[in-house]
């Protein structure tokens, strides 16, 4: 006689059990202060899941918890950020293949090109955890000074980043994502993400890998929502040092990604402009040491010779 036990004919049908998605902030995961959630689509319209509202209290709660971290991460080595950095690679790899669904479904493109985005965005944090100790023989150095002096310049992490995430399409909420946040948070810096509004599942189950990655509470929060409920509040908070405004411009056009700009000035702060055209880059090729050299400052320091 089998051992194998059949369900039952009248057996009740199972109910599946669909994901709730949450914030990622201070190495938490709230729910939207206001308790509201919007519908997340595939490229048909179909529903998905139902992703939280970020509103200006979250992401203030999130500048907060960023700059919380900063001491800390900043003070780690930068050997020991590598090590991290390539923690995070190790543990999207064990999630790839929902990874690679969560872009196909958020982006309508096929589940082969879909998992060799995320094999790419593996990468890609191997390939910035491997620049965390290197960094500094690139923008710093000895400088000839005429007298008996050294003079020596070191890079030191801005501080906090607010980052606008590039929009979906080509899979850029999941690959894009990660060319965005990995080199800010390779040199030092904490990250407060808007993520992409169409397609934010990808960013919010990285915030699954991040807690689990040995990556230190408040080094990334993720926010999803409206782009125009939460830039705002990152360009004109005083608390934050530079924003990274790539996907402003697909997210609400031309005219926001100025305003964005100019909030962002008038607290001095550091500002990375979006392409033009929003899809033109390739996040695909290499990346090159751009952005890991947009988000540090340089300190000079004169040291006597000895005799």
């Amino acid at each position: 006689m089998s051992d194998t036990t059949f369900a039952r004919p009248d057996a009740p049908v199972r109910i599946q059990v669909n994901k709730t998605y949450k914030l990622y902030v201070g190495g938490k995961f709230p729910r939207s202060e206001s308790g509201r959630v919007y519908e997340v689509t595939d490229s048909k319209g179909e529903w998905l899941a139902n992703a939280p509202l970020g509103t200006r209290k979250d992401t203030r709660d999130a500048v907060l918890a960023a700059r919380a971290a900063v001491k800390g991460w900043a003070g780690t080595t930068a050997y020991n950020r590598g090590q991290v950095l390539y923690r995070v690679a190790e543990m999207l790899q064990g999630r790839r293949e929902q990874f690679a669904a969560e872009v196909a479904l958020s982006e309508g493109i096929g589940p082969k090109k879909a998992a060799a985005l995320v094999d790419v965005a593996i990468d890609r944090w191997v390939w910035y955890a491997g620049w965390t100790d290197k960094v500094a023989q690139i923008a710093g150095g000895a400088n000839p000074v005429a007298g008996p002096y050294f003079n020596l310049s070191t890079p030191e992490p801005t501080g906090v980043v607010g980052i606008v995430a590039p929009q979906a399409g080509y899979g850029h909420s999941l690959l894009g994502l990660v060319s965005v946040i990995a080199p800010a948070i390779a040199t030092g810096n904490t990250v407060v993400v808007a993520a992409a509004a169409d397609a934010p599942l990808p960013a919010l189950s990285l915030g699954e890998v991040l807690a689990t990655s040995d990556v230190p509470g408040g080094v990334v929060n993720i926010l999803s929502g409206r782009t125009a409920d939460i830039a705002p509040t990152l360009a004109s908070h005083q608390d934050v040092n530079a924003v990274d405004l790539t996907g402003a411009i697909a997210a609400d056009g031309p005219g926001a990604a100025q305003a964005l700009e100019a909030a962002a000035a008038d607290t001095l702060k550091r500002v990375v402009r979006p392409e033009l055209d929003p899809f033109a880059q390739d996040w695909t090729s290499a990346p090159g040491t751009d952005r890991l050299l947009s988000f540090l400052e340089t300190k000079t320091v004169w040291h006597p010779m000895g005799i």
